[in-house]
């Protein structure tokens, strides 16, 4: 009996404490954003996500590099002999160690799935073994859309009546959102043409006319110029947004998908975005062919 009653006052305690806690849904769809002059919710501030997306999108275990040589025979090579029981990084990537291994990720698509038609799916692959080659990061283009959002860097809102930019810290990036009527895109772009829009609280961004150039992550998840996102900013906290952003792109996927986070805002004494202008570190990958100009001798330094 003592038994019993013990297991009906806990679960009567249980009950109770449930019901007075209030659900996830309902603590933010409670919170009200403060209001710019326009009445519409105040989102400047700096922000940044924290998670590995950057690294792959998809949820994935640590790993010693992006770029491996798999311990895993070959497709079509019956016998082969493993050269080593392990995942080894590629020649290139050996020295830099532990600095140049991958971090466990939960991933942030929802249900971890990328529905990319077959040839897609191959060609993914295929970015991921050339991901030194390939990934646009590495050449400090500029990110794309939605990955300026999660890569390891802040980025700021700034909002006036009609338009919305946001500056990422990466590579010197800017977009602008235009929330009132605007025309087409002039041409194809690296970071889109972003119409915007209200929904209760919720900053709808509308973005076309990409080029073709830019990748989700370094995993080598890609698309083609006929990307469309939707992304969605709602405020639940003074300091957290809570991101989604909807892909869709016919060329390379069978349908639309999500990606989903939360996004933190920066509240230190002095948060604000730096400058991370990477095009001149790039310049002896991409152009050391071609030397560079000592100034003090006007002699070539290779």
């Amino acid at each position: 009996m003592r038994a019993g009653s013990r297991v009906a006052v806990t679960v009567a305690l249980v009950a109770a404490l449930s019901a007075c806690a209030p659900s996830g849904a309902s603590q933010s769809t409670a919170y009200v954003a403060p209001r710019t002059a326009d009445g519409v919710p105040d989102l400047n501030g700096v922000w940044q996500a924290i998670n590995t997306a950057n690294y792959d999108i998809k949820a994935h275990p640590a790993r010693p590099a992006l770029a491996i040589i798999s311990a895993a025979p070959r497709a079509g090579t019956p016998g082969l002999v493993r050269a080593t029981h392990t995942d080894l990084p590629a020649v290139a990537l050996r020295p830099l160690g532990a600095v140049g291994g991958v971090p466990a990720g939960a991933g942030v698509v929802e249900g971890d799935e990328i529905p990319y038609q077959a040839w897609a799916l191959a060609k993914k692959k295929e970015n991921a073994e050339h991901w030194l080659e390939r990934d646009p990061e590495i050449k400090c283009f500029m990110p794309g859309v939605p990955r300026a959002t999660y890569m390891p860097y802040p980025f700021q809102i700034l909002q006036s009546t009609n338009t919305i930019l946001m500056a990422y810290e990466f590579a010197g990036t800017t977009r602008t959102i235009h929330m009132a009527t605007v025309g087409n895109s002039p041409s194809p772009s690296w970071m889109g043409w972003s119409r915007g829009r209200w929904e209760g609280d919720t900053l709808v961004v509308d973005t076309t006319d990409f080029n073709e150039d830019t990748w989700f992550d370094r995993a080598g998840n890609f698309h083609s110029d006929a990307l469309h996102v939707v992304e969605r900013y709602t405020p639940v906290s003074p300091y957290h947004l809570m991101y989604e952003a909807t892909i869709e792109d016919p060329k390379v996927f069978t349908r639309p998908w999500k990606m989903r986070m939360p996004l933190y805002r920066r509240f230190d004494a002095d948060a604000r975005i730096r400058e991370y202008k990477c095009v001149e570190f790039v310049e002896q990958l991409m152009y050391g062919q071609l030397g560079v100009i000592d100034p003090a001798t006007g002699t070539v330094n290779k």
